[in-house]
């Protein structure tokens, strides 16, 4: 009983699939036309920039004009075009199948005239979006937070016959302001490289020699650095790595298209997100020159020999349509990526769809 539902289910599901797929003549054999995918490989770089808390003092004590605002940017890094051949649905072709049919079509296919199947097929895109930095100055500097005033107040001493001032001094301890804070964060940075100097020139009461000197000299440069992002702030990068494709199309007079976008905040972008800079894909193809057929040639001339005697051109001979294997030249396209009016990449790539389709009787293919 469990045997025969499961061959029912698996027949229902063989007669389903039966059902959604295409199926070809009975008899015949069926070919694609070649098409050209080109798939970009992107790399970019964002780098979040956290600025300095002490930035707008770092011109007064160290003389430097550090970033002042937090932001964050994307550029772009690497670009690569990978141009895959597919199979274009859209231009099938039967064959009568035959063992001879069959031997010269794959011959055609090893050219790269004809395809049956896809030729490539593109990786699984993998998207990898940013994560949200916060800055952390945590940890960086040694002073103290707090810093002792003196404050002077007033008691009134009851005297017998009035009331007079008498000044008491009274320490409190408040909060140092972000300009005290600097000065003495400047001040520690100074110091540091006066002490990384003094053991380099010998200036110093300690004997520093070999690799104790190196490592006293890489300490110095350590803690001058660590104390400089308080000033000049410091960086975050992430790399993020997309792929995208694009299919030419044939009936596009003006043959531009949007192939990725870039959003400081984002990342990398799909064209259709529209929250990004458009980076464009233009492609260049070249004019293909009309073939001229021997009779085409023939019709023409007794055209113009009936209108140099007045008669009227004779009309052409029907075409007599053949059974033929049908076939495409690829155009051989410049390709260019901008980004505005800056040229990113440049490169020369095969198109099949924008190139020049032809035919072959097939008892010309048979021999």
């Amino acid at each position: 009983m469990k045997k025969s539902i499961i061959a029912i289910a698996a027949l229902a599901i063989s007669l389903t699939a039966s059902a959604q797929m295409a199926s070809d003549p009975t008899g015949y054999m069926t070919y694609s036309l070649p098409s050209t995918t080109i798939a970009l490989e992107v790399e970019a770089v964002q780098e979040v920039f956290h600025a300095g808390p002490y930035a707008k003092y770092a011109e007064k004590f160290l003389g430097i004009v550090p970033r002042m605002k937090d932001e964050t940017t994307v550029q772009l890094s690497e670009i690569s075009v990978v141009p895959y051949v597919e199979a274009d649905l859209s231009r099938r072709y039967p064959l009568v199948a035959g063992t001879a049919v069959a031997s010269n079509l794959l011959k055609l296919t090893a050219a790269g005239l004809v395809t049956m199947t896809d030729a490539a097929f593109a990786d699984e895109s993998i998207w990898r979006f940013p994560v949200d930095v916060q800055s952390d100055f945590s940890g960086k500097g040694i002073s103290s937070n707090f810093t002792s005033e003196s404050a002077v107040l007033y008691k009134k001493d009851n005297k017998e016959s009035a009331y007079n001032r008498v000044a008491v001094q009274q320490n409190m301890v408040v909060e140092k302001s972000l300009e005290q804070k600097a000065r003495e964060a400047a001040a520690t940075i100074l110091d540091l490289r006066k002490q990384r100097l003094q053991i380099v020139t010998g200036d110093t009461d300690a004997t520093y020699s070999g690799e104790a000197m190196g490592t006293a000299v890489a300490e110095l440069t350590r803690l001058e650095n660590e104390y400089m992002t308080l000033f000049t702030g410091y960086s975050d990068f992430q790399t993020q790595t997309m792929k995208f494709e694009i299919i030419p199309q044939a009936d596009r007079q003006n043959q531009m298209y949007v192939a990725f976008r870039v959003s400081d905040k984002a990342g990398l972008l799909p064209a259709d997100e529209m929250n990004g800079r458009p980076i464009i894909m233009e492609i260049e193809v070249p004019q293909i020159a009309q073939v001229v057929t021997p009779e085409q040639l023939a019709e023409q001339a007794a055209a113009e020999k009936a209108k140099a005697k007045g008669k009227k051109a004779p009309k052409p001979k029907p075409v007599k349509e053949v059974p033929s294997i049908y076939y495409r030249i690829p155009a051989t396209c410049t390709v260019k990526i901008k980004e505005g009016t800056e040229l990113l990449f440049q490169t020369r790539i095969p198109v099949y769809q924008l190139g020049q389709e032809s035919s072959v009787p097939l008892k010309t293919a048979l021999n």
